[in-house]
């Protein structure tokens, strides 16, 4: 799994590295600041994917001495850092944009400039379609990123295309600085969007109430009578792994031995349902929670 997630991340650092090339060429060409503010776009892109390249090798890392809980966080770090450099590169475009709009620009040879956005475009969206699917399949948030940074890319890049075409039907160079202004309003709401799924995670966010509701659906699968009930149930991400953890009460009577091999079957049943899940089960008595307090988690 390690090798796909390292290719797929390597093919978009391969993408990224030839659409800059284009970009700036026929931004040189053509004088058109949306075409510049293109490859700063994918420049920014280009480091996204080398982030994602390195943190998915890092994340696939066990746990060691110092990171008993494992590396699988790099990968959301990765999305956040992705997601402020979207951000920084969206403040650049705004100000190169603004400024040709007050001092004004010229655009020429537009020809070249709409085959190379077009070429952007097509290589984008083959190259996060790919992205996507493995990001889907190893539950990645570094390649959902780094795919997300790509669809953003077509779109702005079709967005560049529409303003050309505009600067060549009327003339009006004005058209170029603002395409690239609405690029940037675009590259800001992907960028805040990475940022607050990745931050979200970083800080332990709890999982989302669907996979919450699986969770406890598959306690309830594994529940014999001997099971009281269970409290405290708590559940988080780190990259593509899900950590929880809740007590089990059980009946006056139950062996510590027969306690022991429901918590695993319960263990099994959730990890069966939850892919990557590491399980852990504190096992009491029924006493127990009837004689505490319980605290702010999910009980059933």
């Amino acid at each position: 799994m390690t090798r796909t997630k390292s290719g797929a991340a390597a093919l978009s650092i391969a993408s990224n590295a030839l659409l800059i090339a284009l970009k700036l060429a026929a931004g040189a060409i053509t004088g058109s600041i949306a075409i510049v503010t293109e490859a700063i776009h994918s420049l920014i892109d280009l480091v996204a994917s080398v982030i994602a390249f390195v943190s998915v090798r890092k994340a696939d890392e066990p746990a060691d001495r110092d990171h008993l809980y494992g590396h699988e966080k790099v990968e959301n770090l990765a999305a956040a850092i992705e997601g402020i450099l979207i951000l920084v590169g969206a403040a650049v475009i705004v100000y190169e944009a603004t400024h040709r709009l007050v001092v004004g620009s010229s655009v020429e040879r537009l020809g070249v400039g709409i085959a190379v956005m077009g070429v952007s475009v097509l290589a984008n969206l083959a190259v996060s379609t790919i992205l996507s699917r493995q990001a889907r399949a190893s539950d990645s948030p570094a390649l959902e990123g780094d795919a997300a940074h790509l669809r953003t890319d077509a779109l702005t890049s079709v967005g560049v295309i529409v303003g050309l075409v505009l600067v060549e039907v009327t003339g009006a160079a004005a058209f170029d600085s603002v395409t690239a202004l609405i690029v940037a309003a675009a590259i800001v709401w992907a960028g805040l969007s990475i940022v607050r799924r990745s931050s979200g995670v970083l800080i332990d966010e709890a999982l989302p109430e669907s996979e919450m509701d699986r969770i406890e659906a598959a306690i309830a699968a594994a529940r014999t009578p001997e099971v009281a009930g269970y409290h405290k149930l708590r559940a988080r991400r780190a990259g593509s792994r899900r950590h929880i953890d809740f007590h089990v009460q059980y009946r006056s009577g139950t062996s510590l031995e027969r306690a022991h091999e429901l918590a695993h079957e319960m263990r099994d049943s959730i990890e069966a349902e939850i892919p990557q899940a590491e399980v852990l089960i504190h096992v009491e008595p029924e006493t127990s929670f009837r004689e505490r307090e319980e605290g702010p988690y999910r009980s059933g």
